[in-house]
């Protein structure tokens, strides 16, 4: 165990108020967010809730699609794949829907703030506790701002307060781009009402014909001391707070949303009711209560996992033993800060490329988990383009579910860093896309099962979306979700979830896989029409296209599907079943990942000119990760293609291809650029000069495309473990990548690996130095592999085993 006495709390510290969207602090319960930008003399904290969407449910079906299918697959079949792209677009659905956004709580304090003391300022995110602070000094009064969004009392919670008696005076008003009314509620309420456009705006629509959206609502409630001040209505949308102590904002807030399959004008909910009930069920909890029962929550899943990455051995040599404990019992360890706190996290991320400051990455390694934790948990949607957090009516990309990497990669980190409840809204939604997606296999496709393209939103949109044939079409997308169902229970060994949950849809998903690989050239069963996500080729006359056959990523998906399915069949004792037989039929009939003449992998079936050889799409790597068909110790020959097509590929692209070319030379074992990449994220962009697909992170550390896109965060963490640990079922792969001269010293605790196993590790001057198992059900043997040593070793349930070095174990 670390000594305590040489680390600090985890935090994002600014030196002003933010000048953007991206220079606030992100703070959320799931389903609540805020960005603070903790302005001086006005204060604006924008909110959103992550059920508020355009739209209402659709119909995901195209009758005339199977003949157009039949057009398509035809033109492929002459080679005419220019042809083919165009004549895709009659396989296309509708466009999605878009999240929205909740509205604003503005504060404007009086005008003696505008003289603030601007050396006294600081703003910053603890991690450790997910609360915001702002601190200033008006004169010789020192106010200070606390913020956090609580998820088992559902409020966002703002405490404001002056260190000298009455000196707190501000008043307060809660608004909203969309449509909406606010007005005073008693003497101490604003509640906003509101709705969402019933469809998508677009440039020539009529409002009379739009339905009706999800209704909202929205509560703000104002407590202040009870020795001094006073609260009065200014006007009917605003309050005022005058010569108190310290005031505490409540902010609750609903939605009509009853699920992807009801129509809002046919929901029951109201959302003021919910709203104010929300609010009574805290009435008599203080906010002291609320904030400990906000850090209760939060610390049971951020104390699980610790980092602590150093280049001195200082410290590191007086620990001499590594002592295992139960996950509950991880609280003890936090990775050390930066000890200068007037330093803005902006200048550390500006001076990156220079000093390689290891803390850095503990910091955004367990901002990853923190962002995570704070825009995904059970019962709520699955975390979208930005999380939670989204300021804008009509947003980049629409900020819906992209499945053809980011929704994927929102939830790469979930399982090996020890927050599998967070992936729980993943799984709900994979049930609903599935309900409609079977209507789309069932018409579009003439197929069983159920199938699920590029782009979805919060009403399970599963067909093809309008758009060009690069992106739109894409059938893989319910395939590339159905692998984290296996990876759940792969790291869980929960039967139960395997029974009730996965293997249902993995069924469904192979049984429409079945449908679609159709007979084709060699022998081979192939899919067509096939797309390599959002990438071109130049077709053998020269046309630009994008719609071929057997693209490598189709076939990747499809094998990891069909792996897990036989699998999760000898789990459960259906090894018997039809579907299984024709699956295991199927599946040596897969085409194979193929090399190409330069020794790259193949991305598509033939060897077609490549337009954009830096493209930021890796998706014919998909084998290596996050899937398992291509591996050092089995396909050493793909390895070495895979790492000349890494090479071929180059190191530009948007933060979240840099964050996957991280985890996929940590799969390669290639320390050196892994690291590389690592670098490549950690730089510092300016929002006002922006270059589009150049990545880098903002001085919140969201991760920019540019703009900003969530996915990126949560594929450095997971990236980070790769370089850490690696698992299969049975071994237990340490340090496989680890940059020994970068992060000669360090320390993580709590991870998970495959097999239901908690890992620690820690190394000195690069060496291992001591290993840690733990299971908390499972019994099992697991292989240890260090640089060619290879130890096998049996876990019991329930205890605790320690190896050195040497991987001996060091139980007595």
């Amino acid at each position: 165990m670390m000594d305590a006495d040489i680390t600090n709390p985890l935090k994002i510290t600014f030196n002003g108020p933010a000048n953007h969207f991206t220079d606030a602090i992100p703070v959320g319960n799931g389903r609540l967010g805020a960005m603070l930008w903790g302005g001086v003399a006005s204060e604006t904290l924008q909110l959103n809730e992550d059920t508020l969407w355009t739209g209402i449910p659709g119909d995901y079906t195209r009758p005339t699609a199977p003949e157009a299918l039949s057009e398509v697959r035809h033109l492929v079949d002459n080679g005419e794949y220019a042809e083919a792209t165009d004549a895709a677009v009659k396989l296309f659905g509708n466009p999605g829907e878009v999240y929205q956004l909740l509205g604003d709580i503005k504060l404007e304090f009086d005008d003696s703030h505008h003289a603030y003391a601007e050396e006294t300022y600081h703003r910053e995110l603890d991690l450790n506790t997910a609360t915001a602070q702002v601190n200033y000094s008006v004169g010789d009064v020192e106010f200070t701002r606390e913020c956090f969004s609580s998820k088992p009392d559902q409020v966002i919670v703002i405490k404001i307060s002056g260190s000298k008696s009455g000196a707190l005076s501000f008043t307060v008003s809660l608004e909203s781009k969309l449509n909406h009314h606010s007005y005073v509620n008693g003497s101490n309420q604003i509640v906003m009402e509101g709705s969402c456009p019933g469809k998508r705006v677009t440039q020539n629509m009529n409002t009379n014909d739009e339905p009706k959206g999800i209704q909202f609502s929205a509560i703000l409630d104002i407590q202040i001391s009870d020795s001094t001040g006073k609260i009065h209505a200014l006007g009917d949308k605003k309050l005022n707070v005058e010569s108190t102590d310290w005031a505490v904002l409540f902010l609750v807030a609903s939605s009509s949303f009853e699920g992807p399959f009801t129509k809002p004008s046919d929901s029951k909910k109201d959302p003021t009711s919910e709203s104010l009930n929300a609010l009574k069920s805290i009435k008599n909890l203080s906010y002291s209560d609320l904030y400990a029962r906000h850090l209760d929550d939060y610390q049971n899943l951020f104390h699980r996992v610790s980092l602590q990455l150093s280049t001195s051995s200082e410290g590191f040599a007086r620990d001499k033993s590594l002592k295992m404990r139960p996950l509950s019992s991880i609280t003890d360890v936090l990775p050390k800060g930066n000890e200068n706190d007037t330093v803005s996290t902006a200048e550390r991320v500006n001076s990156f490329q220079i000093d390689e400051d290891p803390s850095l990455v503990e910091l955004l390694f367990q901002y990853g988990r923190y962002l995570l934790i704070s825009c995904s948990r059970p019962g709520t949607q699955v975390a979208n383009l930005q999380g939670i957090w989204n300021k804008d009516l009509e947003p980049m990309w629409d900020c819906a579910p992209h499945l053809n990497i980011n929704l994927e990669m929102n939830y790469w980190p979930s399982l090996p860093c020890n927050l599998s409840e967070c992936q729980e809204p993943l799984f709900d939604f994979l049930t609903s896309l599935s309900i409609n997606g079977s209507k789309t296999a069932q018409v579009n496709y003439v197929a069983s099962g159920w199938v699920v393209h590029h782009k979805s939103d919060i009403w399970a949109k599963s067909s093809a979306v309008q758009g060009d044939a690069v992106w739109a079409l894409w059938q893989m997308g319910g395939a590339w979700l159905c692998t984290h169902l296996w990876e759940h229970y792969k790291y869980t060994l929960d039967k139960d979830f395997l029974k009730n949950k996965a293997y249902p849809l993995l069924e469904g998903c192979a049984l429409f896989l079945l449908d679609w690989l159709i007979e084709g050239h060699d022998g081979y069963l192939e899919t067509n029409p096939s797309t390599s996500p959002e990438h071109n080729f130049i077709a053998w006359d020269g046309k630009t296209a994008s719609v071929s056959y057997s693209s490598t990523m189709d076939m990747a998906i499809i094998r990891e599907v069909f792996s897990a399915i036989i699998s999760a069949a000898e789990d459960l004792g259906r090894n018997e079943d039809p579907l299984v037989e024709k699956v295991r039929k199927a599946q040596p009939r897969l085409r194979p990942t193929k090399i190409a003449g330069d020794g790259s992998i193949m991305e598509w079936v033939q060897e077609f000119k490549d337009p954009e050889v830096h493209h930021r799409h890796l998706s014919h790597l998909f084998g290596l990760f996050p899937g398992h068909s291509i591996t050092i110790e089995e396909t050493p020959d793909l390895c070495k293609a895979a790492e000349e097509t890494l090479h071929k590929r180059g190191e530009e692209g948007p933060g979240w291809s840099t964050t996957w070319k991280t985890a996929l030379w940590a799969r390669l074992h290639n320390s050196e650029h892994a690291y590389r990449m690592v670098k490549h994220l950690i730089n510092l962009v300016d929002p006002d000069h922006a270059k589009a697909f150049k990545g880098g992170l903002y001085s919140n550390l969201f991760a920019a495309h540019p703009p900003f896109q969530i996915d990126a965060n949560f594929g450095f963490t997971a990236a980070v473990v790769e370089m850490l640990v690696q698992s299969t079922m049975n071994d237990l792969y340490l340090l496989p990548a680890l940059p020994r001269n970068k992060w000669p010293n360090g320390c993580v605790k709590g991870l998970k690996a495959r097999g239901g196993v908690t890992i620690d590790i820690c190394w000195k001057e690069g060496n291992l130095h001591e290993v840690g198992l733990w299971s908390q059900d499972q019994t099992s043997l697991k292989t240890l592999h260090y640089r060619g040593t290879r130890v096998t070793v049996g876990i019991s349930s329930g205890s605790n085993y320690r190896f050195n070095e040497q991987l001996q174990c060091m139980n007595t």
